[in-house]
C-alpha cells in the first residue's frame, strides 16, 4: 500500500528516494561553487577529500570516497576515517592528466553496531545469548552477499555464533577473520550517496611546478642589426637550461601589421625599418596560425620546439586574441569586429591611451559560434606543432563562457595542455578565469612589496578556497611592467624579488634578459614601462654584462629542483622574527615550506632592505613537527653549503644584501 503523502524528491536523479537511507552527507570539500567547477591538482598529487557524515542515534557508520578518471565507468573506493565532530577524510592519488570525478558514499554498518553493543553488554556482565543470535542473523545476511572464500568463512561463523557455546561464540564475534570478511561484504543496500559528483582537473606536472623564461626571438640574430630567427635562438636553449628554466615563453610569433604600426617607445608613428609590436597580430602574410616571415618558417618553429625539448624545456606560446587592421580575418570575417557609424572598425582604447594598431574581437557577434571555433582552432593548430603550454594575453577581456568551452574542448583531446592567464585585473575576474579552466594565473605579486603585504597575500592564496582552483605564477617583471621597486637599479633588489618569487610560489617567471641584467630605467618618472622597450624594437643583449644575476638565478633554480618543499605553494607558514625588545622585524621575512609527504622542510629568510644589513631573532615553529621548544636540530644553508646547529626555537640570523640578501635552509628534523 502506497503512503498517502508526497515523497520528497530524490537527492540524486540516479537514486530513487528511500526513507531508510539514514546517513547524512554534507559539506564535502573541495567543492567549488556547489560543484559547478573542478578543483585542480597535478599528476602524482594526493587529493584529500573531507565531508561531514552522521546519522541519527548511535549506529556505526562506514564511509567511502569514490573516484574515477573520465571516461572510466568503474569507481575506485577509498575508506574514509572520522577525525572530529563528525568530519571524515580520505585521500587518493591521481595519475595521468584529465578530468576526474569523485563523490562520497556512506551507510549504517549493522555488524559493527552489533559488535559495539555486544562489547558493552559483556563489560557490564549482562546475558548476551539473544545478542549472539541477532549477530548470527546479521552474519548470515553477509554470507549471502559475500563471494568465494568469504562466503564460506561467514557461514562457518554463523554456526559458531549460533551453537558454538558462549566462549567460542564471543571469540568468533570479535575475531579478525569474521570482521575482515564482513568488511569485504558490506551491506550497501541503504547507502546514502552525496547529492553531487564533483570534478577534479588533473594537469601535467609543469602546471604545478615550473620556471619560465621569456625572450623575444627577433632580438637574437647573430648579425647586428638583423632580425633574429628561430634557428638563431637555438643557441640560447642550452644556456637557459643551464640556468634551470624549464619553460621558454615566446611573445606572439605571428606576422605583424603595417597599418597604424607603433614605433619606438610606443610612439604612434613607426619608422620604415621599425618592427612594430608583436601583439599587433596579422598582415597579408597571415594571422594567428602563421609565423612572421623574418622569424623563419613553420618547419623552423617545429625544429625549435624539438630542440627545446631535447634541452628539457617546453615552449610556451603567447596567444593574443586581437588583430591588426591588416589581419586576414578583418576582410574575411568583418562580422567578428565592431564597426563604428563612420564605417571604421573600433580599435582598442583605454583613454587616454589609443591602440590603433589593435582591433578587439567582438564576442557579441551574431556569428559567435563560428568565431569560437576559429579561436579554439588556433590553440589546436599550435598543439599540432608540438606546443602544450600557452600564455594567454588579457583573457579577462574575452567572454568567460568562451574560455570554459574552449579550454574544456581542447582538454578533452589534449589533457596535458597548460594555460596561463595573463590577467592583472580585479580579483573576482582572476578567480573566474581559474575556475573556467586556466591552469595558472598571473597575480598581484609584483605589487606586494612589504612584509605585511606579502604575508597577507600569500595567506589569501594558500588558506582560502582559492587554493583549490587557482595556481599562482609569480613574475617580478614583464615586458610591460618595471615596478618602481626595481627602478633604483640596485642589484640586491633584483635578487630579493627573484628569490621571493621563486620560493614563495612553485611557479614563477621572468622577462629574462632584462631581469638577469637588472635593466631598471623606466620610460618616464612614475611609469612602469621600460625605456626603449623591446616590445617596439629589436634589441642587442650582452648577457655577460657585469652586474648580471645569472649565477644567483641558476643556484636558486637548482635548489628548487632538489627540494620538493619548494615545488608546491599551498603549505607555507610564516615565522616570527624579532628585532629586539619584542618588536617585530619588519625588514626580514621568513617562511617554512614542507613537501607533501613531510620529508623535506625548507626555511627561507629574506632581507627586504636592499641597502642595509638586517638581523633578528627567528622563531622556528617546532610545534608544527611535534617537537619541544628546546629541541636541537641542524639547518643546511643551500646557497652556501654550510651547516649550523640550532638550539631550540629561537636563533639569531643576519643578512647583508651586498653579499646575499637571503638564506634558504634545509631543516633536518627527526623522521
Amino acid at each position: 500500500m502506497k503512503p498517502d503523502f508526497i515523497l520528497p524528491a530524490p537527492i540524486r536523479p540516479d537514486q530513487q528516494f528511500d526513507g531508510r537511507r539514514r546517513v547524512v552527507i554534507e559539506h564535502v570539500s573541495p567543492e567549488i561553487d556547489g560543484g559547478r567547477f573542478p578543483a585542480k591538482r597535478v599528476d602524482g598529487d594526493r587529493v584529500t577529500v573531507e565531508a561531514d557524515i552522521f546519522t541519527d542515534g548511535a549506529d556505526t557508520i562506514v564511509a567511502e570516497l569514490l573516484y574515477r578518471r573520465r571516461p572510466d565507468q568503474e569507481w575506485t573506493a577509498e575508506p574514509m576515517t572520522p577525525t572530529f565532530n563528525d568530519r571524515w577524510t580520505a585521500t587518493f592519488e591521481v595519475g595521468a592528466p584529465g578530468m576526474y570525478e569523485y563523490t562520497v558514499q556512506a551507510w549504517v554498518d549493522h555488524f559493527q553496531t552489533w559488535q559495539k553493543g555486544l562489547r558493552k553488554k559483556l563489560d557490564a556482565g549482562q546475558d548476551v545469548g539473544l545478542d549472539l543470535r541477532i549477530g548470527a542473523t546479521i552474519v548470515e545476511l553477509g554470507a549471502a552477499r559475500a563471494k568465494d572464500e568469504d562466503a564460506g568463512t561467514l557461514h562457518h561463523n554463523v554456526g559458531l555464533l549460533s551453537v558454538g557455546g558462549l566462549e567460542k561464540a564471543v571469540e568468533a564475534a570479535f575475531g579478525e577473520e569474521l570482521s575482515a570478511a564482513m568488511r569485504r561484504s558490506p551491506e550497501r543496500t541503504m547507502a546514502s550517496t552525496y547529492e553531487k559528483v564533483l570534478l577534479l582537473q588533473v594537469d601535467q606536472k609543469k602546471a604545478g611546478f615550473s620556471s619560465w623564461y621569456e625572450f623575444f626571438p627577433r632580438s637574437w640574430s647573430h648579425e647586428p642589426g638583423k632580425h633574429g630567427t628561430f634557428n638563431d635562438c637555438m643557441i640560447l636553449l642550452p644556456r637557459i637550461a643551464q640556468m634551470g628554466f624549464d619553460v621558454v615563453y615566446l611573445p606572439p610569433i605571428h606576422p605583424i601589421g603595417l597599418a597604424k604600426r607603433k614605433g619606438k617607445n610606443n610612439s604612434l608613428v613607426a619608422g620604415h625599418d621599425e618592427p612594430g609590436s608583436c601583439w599587433a597580430i596579422g598582415s597579408p602574410d597571415g594571422g594567428h596560425t602563421s609565423v612572421h616571415p623574418e622569424l623563419g618558417t613553420i618547419e623552423d618553429f617545429e625544429a625549435f620546439v624539438q630542440e627545446a625539448e631535447r634541452n628539457g624545456i617546453s615552449v610556451a606560446l603567447d596567444i593574443a586574441f586581437q588583430c591588426s587592421p591588416d589581419h586576414p580575418w578583418v576582410l574575411e570575417h568583418p562580422q567578428w569586429f565592431r564597426w563604428r557609424p563612420d564605417g571604421t572598425v573600433q580599435f582598442a582604447e583605454n583613454p587616454p591611451k589609443r591602440y590603433e594598431d589593435i582591433l578587439p574581437i567582438d564576442f557579441e557577434s551574431k556569428d559567435w559560434q563560428n568565431l569560437w571555433v576559429a579561436l579554439r582552432d588556433v590553440f589546436l593548430f599550435w598543439i599540432g606543432k608540438g606546443v602544450k603550454i600557452f600564455r594567454v594575453d588579457n583573457p579577462h577581456t574575452k567572454a568567460f563562457p568562451f574560455w570554459e568551452w574552449a579550454i574544456g574542448s581542447i582538454r578533452d583531446a589534449h589533457p596535458d595542455t597548460v594555460f596561463l592567464a595573463e590577467a592583472f585585473t580585479r580579483p573576482k575576474l582572476m578567480a573566474r578565469l581559474a575556475k573556467a579552466g586556466y591552469s595558472q594565473s598571473y597575480t598581484y605579486f609584483t605589487w606586494r612589496n612589504t612584509k605585511h603585504e606579502l604575508q597577507e597575500y600569500l595567506t589569501e592564496l594558500t588558506t582560502t578556497e582559492i587554493r583549490e582552483y587557482m595556481r599562482p605564477n609569480f613574475w617580478p617583471n614583464t615586458p610591460d611592467i618595471l615596478h618602481e621597486e626595481l627602478q633604483g637599479g640596485n642589484r640586491a633588489k633584483f635578487v630579493i624579488r627573484f628569490i621571493l618569487a621563486s620560493t614563495l610560489s612553485s611557479n614563477y617567471g621572468m622577462y629574462g634578459p632584462a631581469y638577469e641584467l637588472c635593466e631598471h630605467v623606466p620610460v618616464a618618472h612614475g611609469k612602469e614601462e621600460y625605456l626603449d622597450s623591446e616590445k617596439y624594437e629589436i634589441k642587442k643583449w650582452d648577457l655577460d654584462r657585469p652586474g648580471n644575476i645569472r649565477l644567483e638565478i641558476a643556484m636558486v633554480n637548482r635548489i628548487r629542483k632538489a627540494n620538493p618543499a619548494l615545488q608546491q605553494t599551498a603549505d607555507i607558514t610564516f615565522v616570527r622574527i624579532d628585532a629586539g625588545q619584542g618588536r617585530e622585524q619588519e625588514q626580514i621575512i621568513g617562511y617554512v615550506k614542507r613537501s607533501l609527504d613531510g620529508s623535506n622542510v625548507i626555511l627561507t629568510v629574506v632581507n627586504l632592505d636592499d641597502r642595509n644589513t638586517r638581523g633578528g631573532w627567528l622563531r622556528f615553529p617546532l610545534e608544527l613537527f611535534g617537537l619541544p621548544h628546546t629541541h636541537v636540530f641542524t639547518v643546511e644553508e643551500q646557497l652556501t653549503g654550510r651547516s649550523y646547529e640550532w638550539h631550540g626555537e629561537w636563533n639569531f640570523i643576519e643578512l647583508n644584501p651586498a653579499v646575499m640578501p637571503a638564506h634558504i635552509f634545509r631543516v633536518i628534523l627527526p623522521s
